[in-house]
């Protein structure tokens, strides 16, 4: 699973690709988690999580 902000959301989805070969689901983080969740390319609030 990949967190990540509005910014990095197509580097994620790239990159879910690369390493399962599958289309990723995403999906948008529900509005509580997204107060402590940050992306994990930057340190901005993430918004989605992109998974297989």
């Amino acid at each position: 699973m990949i967190y990540c902000c509005e910014e990095h959301v197509e580097l994620a989805l790239e990159i879910a690709i690369d390493e399962h070969g599958t289309a990723p689901n995403m999906e948008k983080l529900p509005e509580e988690q997204q107060l402590s969740t940050t992306c994990e390319y930057c340190q901005n609030r993430a918004i989605y999580v992109v998974a297989n």
